[in-house]
């Protein structure tokens, strides 16, 4: 009997413990749901941000156009079209605006989910965008003939050939004019840069113009795919497009009237035995409280909509390709591999154009229909020239941007116009000096030029650090095989905290400038800073796969409780299975 009533006190115990436990259980659910209602409320003040920013655009005046309007940007595009003799410098000024434009729309692409994307306006901005770049560079092409046109005028006196440099923010023309045609004259180096061309005997003899455009953006490479709600999207998890999301709301805008007829139904009686007892007084405030109550009610189902909405986008944003990207052709670059830093190099061999003729106080120009015209190189058929080696590969000289970082040794990668893709092959003896940050190859032909690197040399993380710094601004530290990176986020804004190379602390433009979570992510890249793997990251990097759901679960909790609670890498995460995770707080 004592053992009975001794198994009966303990089975007491532990069913108290486990009411006490479920009781905790409820209030934490109950406390997260509350907290997890931040995520919609979010979305809802992105978008309100979003429409507050075409507001202010509109009440700014400043004669730019708003590029998500087609009429606006197609009226920029003719007027600047219409206008003409523009010097390279002009250009360079107006290239400014045009490039905001350009980042405005990439942005409102990058920044607007896809569930708030259509897709006329997804053609709508690619093609803006496409337009803006093609005449932007065309534009460029038309400033270096007026240039040429001049080139014996603006002779070095030593040389008796051309060179010009001119520099701006985002763009830097480098161009040299054969005058004197002397074949010995074959090493070509612009004044105060190590920048330069070692030519054959033949285009030492030729009528021709070198010339490197270097552009500090890359408009060359064809713009990403942009996901839309309405693509359909193979996956183990459920995601929410246009038709799930409009059957969603037709079936909660059913459940919705049904309990708002219920409560109406519940307020009208009570509204009746009111008003029965106060006829004149309670009338008026009950007929608006009647109406309150749907606009809560509708409220309630939009968040709720969007809560589920928000969940399938961020969920879908961390699922993995399942296939990897094939390549018709070889050498091609892989793009998901590897990424283009420093902007783009435009080598190009020009004909040079009809020199201006001084007459009786007057400049005579025989002005080119066709416009600057390339010179082939080699050319298409040599069989009047000699052996092969008439036409020996271009040696090239290129200094390294100052604000892009190399953690190897860059690749050089040539632009197919004819396949729309980078190559590698056509180029060799690729030499770098990283203490000069000069970099000389070989060029079969010339045309655009890129520097690569593998997007992944900062994959997988040694370690990572999210440390609470005041309300809403923490503290975030990734540590890779070459580098440290700080970055502090406060609200919806990112910053640059400090970067470490090799233990020694580098010093960025980046540093100490909020920006956008999209915008901030997009510098950095482009800084060769690149530490966000994509859907097919996973195909180039061991990584520890977990369950996207898994994932988001843990992500939306870190980021709750981020103003309060510090957390960190564990060790423990690599060894258990892909339905858990692991981390230190």
């Amino acid at each position: 009997m004592e053992r009975l009533e001794i198994q009966r006190t303990e089975k007491e115990k532990l069913r108290k413990l486990e009411a006490k436990d479920l009781e905790r259980r409820n209030e934490e659910l109950e406390e997260l749901y509350l907290l997890e209602a931040c995520f919609p409320e979010a979305e809802k003040l992105k978008r309100d941000s979003r429409l507050l920013s075409k507001w202010k655009h509109y009440i700014q005046c400043d004669g730019s156009p708003d590029p998500s309007i087609s009429q606006e940007i197609n009226t920029f595009i003719s007027l600047w079209k219409e206008e003409t003799n523009e010097t390279f410098e002009a250009v360079a000024v107006k290239s400014k605006l045009v490039l905001k434009l350009i980042d405005k729309l990439k942005l409102i692409l990058l920044e607007t989910p896809s569930y708030d994307l259509q897709e006329k306006n997804i053609i709508q901005y690619q093609g803006s965008i496409l337009e803006l770049q093609e005449l932007l560079h065309l534009k460029f092409n038309i400033a270096t003939e007026i240039l040429l046109r001049q080139a014996s005028t603006l002779a070095d006196l030593d040389s008796g050939n051309m060179e010009k440099v001119i520099r701006d923010e985002n763009v830097t023309l480098y161009v040299w004019a054969n005058l004197k045609k002397n074949p010995r004259y074959r090493s070509i180096r612009f004044s105060e840069t190590q920048i330069g061309f070692e030519i054959p005997r033949i285009l030492a003899t030729s009528d021709i113009a070198l010339r490197l455009l270097h552009t500090h953006y890359d408009h060359v490479t064809p713009l990403g795919p942009v996901a839309t709600a309405s693509q359909e999207h193979t996956s183990t998890a459920t995601y929410f497009g246009k038709d799930e999301v409009k059957s969603v709301e037709a079936a909660v805008s059913k459940d919705l009237q049904e309990e708002y007829k219920e409560q109406e139904n519940e307020s009208n009686s009570v509204h009746e035995e009111e008003t029965k007892v106060d006829e004149q007084g309670g009338i008026e405030g009950q007929t608006s409280s009647v109406q309150e109550e749907p606009e809560a009610t509708k409220y309630e189902l939009e968040m709720k909509l969007l809560s589920e909405t928000v969940s399938a986008a961020q969920l879908l944003l961390l699922e993995n390709a399942p296939e990897k990207p094939y390549f018709s052709e070889e050498n091609e670059v892989d793009l998901c591999q590897f990424t283009a830093l420093g902007g783009v190099h435009h080598l190009d061999i020009l004909e040079l154009p009809p020199q201006c003729k001084p007459r009786k106080g007057w400049m005579i120009v025989e002005i080119l229909k066709e416009g600057l015209q390339k010179y082939t190189y080699p050319p298409e058929t040599a069989e009047d020239f000699g052996t092969e080696n008439t036409f020996p590969p271009i040696e090239v000289m290129l200094e390294v941007h100052e604000n892009v970082i190399f953690f190897e040794n860059p690749m050089v990668a040539r632009w197919d116009a004819e396949g729309k893709h980078w190559k590698t092959d056509g180029i060799s003896n690729v030499s770098y000096k990283s203490e000069d940050r000069l970099i000389t190859f070989s060029l079969e032909t010339f045309g655009p030029v890129t520097l690569i690197q593998d997007a992944h040399v900062n994959m997988p993380y040694q370690s990572w650090e999210l440390r609470p710094l005041d309300v809403n601004k923490v503290l975030l530290t990734v540590t890779t095989v070459f580098t440290e990176i700080q970055i502090q986020i406060k609200e919806n804004l990112c910053m640059l905290a400090s970067i470490k190379l090799n233990n020694k602390k580098h010093s960025s433009i980046l540093e100490e400038k909020w920006m956008t979570p999209v915008s901030f992510i997009i510098a950095l890249k482009e800084a060769g800073l690149n530490i966000f793997p994509t859907g097919h990251s996973h195909f180039y990097v061991v990584i520890n796969y977990k369950l996207p759901l898994v994932e988001v679960k843990a992500y939306r909790q870190m980021a709750l409780l981020s103003s309060a609670f510090a957390f960190g890498w564990s060790k423990w995460n690599t060894v258990c299975d892909s339905n858990k995770v692991v981390f230190q707080w």
